[in-house]
This record gives structure tokens, C-alpha cells and sequence, in this order.
């Protein structure tokens, strides 16, 4: 199926130095479309942890004392060397995450643009000049670096969430201890191995892997981490903040969503019908961005679960290394027996499937594009984020109905929207009770946007100058002319 292989050894990166399996308790790397085992993942020991926190002490001192223009140089010839690996790096994201080649393909080219915007934009972290309150007083604020970060980092888009902390702390100046997924070392690790090639001095960059409970709290106490940033589940997150907090740290924290797409009676049906069912089985549905729980008017609801089936029964599912594939498997068997449980409860709770609703095959975590209609209410993929190929389409008659459903979950991440009405457009933008809002368009997070959540969806912001500011502090600086 391809020439393409998965490296046979998965190594910690600590202090400038690459540690293998050897002498240290190890896992398995799934390939989730085969169930194979791909490789041995090392675990980091508590000296190892210990070795990477002073390292990124020592990497600190240095990094931060570089100009942000010989940091972003340093920055752009790590983008070069994961372009001219990117074929490479995809592949081994394919064969560890799941997701089709062309998507692993755009999210390495999302990587690259990521870490030559994050290079830029550290040259612009401006302070600003106050008028002087006094003769011969200068009033000022500055921004630096805030210190060493601890990085938590999940499988469903490995390389680029990854990048998102990796390239904003190295612009403005930190250093950083990532721990990516156990599910998706091997593409995380070739990141860290461009940004090693390019020169980034030893200790600025260490990746360990492990008991993520174990890692976490071990990182976030320590003294010398000054700065934690997390990107995954609610409940984990929730637990990082509470560590967070006793260490009086900042945290920034993109949690999970429950996008609501809201459709309304004037739009083309069928179009706007195969784009949702584009944007929702895109990754197999394990995008914190995903739509999911459409609420589309009675007058166009019936032809727009005909044409969204349509859509859904057309996709090609397989080895996303293949090239006819368009959605890949689960990422792990975990997904694969939530996707199982929320069909089960919403068809014991009345609901019609109206397409797939059954597992593919017995090998592989692979799961059929999902409709589901008629639900009622409390069927729990109402309420709990999905990450997985399933579709609850429900009707409305007014606007009113329609946004007290949308904003009626603990989530706030996301939410969409589809009319020719600008009032309609306006209205939802305003009330919409989420961060990162469409209206007519779905759009996968960008180097430029800030993207964060409201109530159980996050803390603070990745992306943007926004996303830079939140690895800086600001001092603000009082000069008077000598007595």
C-alpha cells in the first residue's frame, strides 16, 4: 500500500540528547486502521523528568537572551527542514493517527505556517509608552518571556497542536517540556527533530512521553515550569487548572466542544448539507472544532437529512494510506466503543439511524459515517462531546428555539450557522455562547485566529498575538532622570 516506514525507535528528547527505549519502561504504538503494533514508546523515569526540567532551566537562560529576529531565524529554518520532510512526517502521522494522507498532508503545511507566523510575530510583542505623568519621568510596559512551559498536547491533530505551544513559547522566548499523546509520538518527535536540526540550542526543546497523570503533576509542581498549557479533554483539563492554581501558574487550556450548526430555511439545502457532512466526518469527527449537533429548520430539515446521508453513505472508509480514502479509523479503541454506546443509547431512546450506526469489520477501530434523527432530548450525544463519526440532525421553527438549544450545553467552543439573512447572521453571532463562531463557512483552526472556549470549553487563548501574549509577562517600568 506504501513505501513508507514508521521509525523503529521512538526516543525522549532531553537536553539536546535522544533516549531509546533501553533501561526504561515502555508501550505500544497502535496503528489504529490495523491494530498493529508500530513501535515501542519509552516512558520517561522521574530522572529523566528531572534532567528535562534543568535543562529547560539552562535552555532558558540561553534562549531567552536571543534576539526575537535570531529566534525566528532559527524558527523558519525548522519550517524548511519539516517542509522538505513533510511527505515523511505525514505518512508517520497516517500510520499512528489514522487520518487519511491528504489530511495529514494539510496539517503538516498548517505546521509550517504556524512556525514561520509564531517567528514573525515575536518580533512584534510590543510594549506601549505612556505620557509622563512628571518631568524627566519615562512611564513604559515591556514583554518578556514568562520562563520554562510544560506542554500537554492530545492525538487527534498531534504535529499542529503541538506546534501551536511549541512555535508561540520559542518566539516569545521560553523554553518548553512537551509531553504529546502516547497514541502519536513518532510525527511529534520528527517536529522536534527539525527544530533540533535548525539549531535550537540544546535544552530549549525536551519531549517525554509517559503515565500522563504522573508526568503532569510532576511538571506542574515543579518550581522551574513557570507557564502550563493544555490542549484536551474537559475533566483533564479541569484537573491541570486545579494544579495549576496551587502553584499560583498561568494555565491556558483548550478544551473539548459541542458545536452546534444551526440551518436556516434560505439556504441552498443540498449544498450546505454535503458541506457539514464534509467538516463533521473530517478526522472521523475527533476535532475539537467539529460540528456537532445540528439544528435545521422544519421547513428544509427532511431534504437536508436526505442529502447529508447522501453525503455520508458516499464516503470511501479505509487505511488512510490509501488514496481513495477519505475518512480513516477511530484513533483507538476507546472512540471505537463510545461511537458504539452513543448509537445504542440514542436508539434506546427512540432515535432513527438514518445512516451507518454499526462498527466496519473486525480489525481495526474503523466506524460507519453516522445519522442519527428523532432524538429525544436527553440522549447523551446531546449532551457529551462525541469525537467520533456520529450525526444528530433535529428540527426547528424559530430562531429563539434554536439558539436556547445551541448555547443549552456546558460547552462554548464552537458554533455555526448557515443563512442568506444578515440579520439572521448577526443575531447568532452576537448570541452565540462560543468562541470561535462561522457563519456560512467551517474553517480549521489558523496561525493568526485566536481560538479559545467559554464556560467548560477552556481558559485563555492558543493562536494570534493572543496566543503569544499568553508566554509573556508584562513589566511595567518607571525611569526617572538621575539625582
Amino acid at each position: 500500500m506504501n513505501n513508507h516506514h514508521y521509525p523503529s525507535q521512538l526516543p525522549l528528547l532531553i537536553d539536546g540528547e535522544w533516549y531509546g527505549p533501553e533501561g526504561h519502561d515502555t508501550q505500544a504504538v497502535i496503528n489504529p486502521a490495523t491494530e498493529e503494533v508500530l513501535a515501542q514508546l519509552p516512558h520517561a523515569s522521574l530522572a529523566d523528568l528531572d534532567r528535562a526540567l534543568a535543562a529547560a532551566r539552562r535552555g532558558f537562560t540561553t534562549w531567552s537572551a536571543m534576539s526575537p529576529w535570531a529566534r525566528a531565524d532559527v524558527m523558519k529554518r525548522a519550517a524548511e527542514i519539516v517542509t522538505d520532510r513533510k511527505a515523511a512526517i505525514a505518512a508517520i502521522l497516517t500510520m499512528e493517527n489514522g487520518k487519511p494522507l491528504a489530511d495529514s498532508l494539510g496539517e503538516l503545511d498548517r505546521v509550517i505556517e504556524t512556525i514561520i507566523w509564531c517567528a514573525e510575530e515575536g518580533k512584534r510583542a510590543y510594549g506601549r509608552v505612556m505620557p509622563p505623568r512628571a518631568p524627566g519621568v519615562t512611564e513604559s510596559t515591556i514583554k518578556r518571556p514568562v520562563g520554562p512551559v510544560a506542554a500537554f498536547a492530545p492525538w487527534n491533530f498531534p504535529v499542529v497542536l503541538v506546534a501551536r505551544k511549541l512555535a508561540a513559547a520559542l518566539a516569545a522566548g521560553c523554553s518548553i517540556v512537551i509531553k504529546p499523546a502516547e497514541e502519536t509520538p513518532g510525527a511529534c518527535i520528527e517536529l522536534a527533530r527539525a527544530f533540533q536540526d535548525a539549531g535550537v540550542p540544546a535544552g530549549v526543546i525536551n519531549v517525554v512521553f509517559g503515565n500522563p497523570a504522573q508526568i503532569s503533576e510532576y511538571l506542574i509542581k515543579s518550581p522551574i515550569i513557570r507557564k502550563v498549557t493544555f490542549t484536551g479533554s474537559v475533566p483533564v483539563g479541569k484537573l491541570l487548572s486545579k494544579m495549576a492554581s496551587e502553584h499560583l501558574k498561568p494555565a491556558t487550556m483548550e478544551l473539548g466542544g459541542h458545536s452546534p450548526v444551526i440551518v436556516f430555511d434560505d439556504v441552498d439545502v443540498d449544498r450546505v448539507a454535503r458541506a457539514c457532512a464534509t467538516f463533521k466526518y473530517r478526522n472521523a469527527g475527533q476535532v475539537c472544532l467539529s460540528p456537532n449537533r445540528f439544528y435545521v429548520h422544519e421547513n428544509v430539515h427532511d431534504r437536508f437529512v436526505d442529502a447529508f446521508t447522501a453525503a455520508a453513505r458516499a464516503l470511501v472508509v479505509g487505511n488512510g494510506m490509501s488514496p481513495a480514502t477519505q475518512m480513516g479509523p477511530l484513533n483507538n479503541a476507546r472512540r471505537l466503543h463510545a461511537a458504539q454506546a452513543f448509537v445504542a443509547d440514542a436508539r434506546d431512546r427512540g432515535a432513527r439511524v438514518a445512516a451507518g450506526g454499526s462498527r466496519i469489520g473486525t480489525r481495526g477501530f474503523f466506524f460507519e459515517p453516522t445519522v442519527l434523527t428523532g432524538l429525544d432530548e436527553q440522549s447523551s450525544i446531546l449532551h457529551e462531546e462525541p469525537f467520533c463519526p456520529v450525526a444528530p440532525i433535529m428540527s426547528f421553527s424559530t430562531i429563539d428555539e434554536a439558539v436556547a438549544k445551541a448555547n443549552g450545553v456546558d460547552f462554548g467552543l464552537a458554533a455555526y450557522a448557515f443563512t442568506r439573512s444578515i440579520r439572521n447572521a448577526a443575531t447568532v453571532t452576537e448570541v452565540f455562547e462560543a468562541g470561535w463562531i462561522g457563519i456560512n463557512s467551517f474553517t480549521p483552526s489558523l496561525a493568526d485566529a485566536p481560538i479559545g472556549g467559554l464556560k467548560q470549553s477552556g481558559v485563555g487563548y492558543e493562536g494570534g498575538p493572543e496566543g503569544l501574549d499568553a508566554y509573556l509577562h508584562i513589566k511595567f517600568v518607571s525611569q526617572a532622570m538621575p539625582v
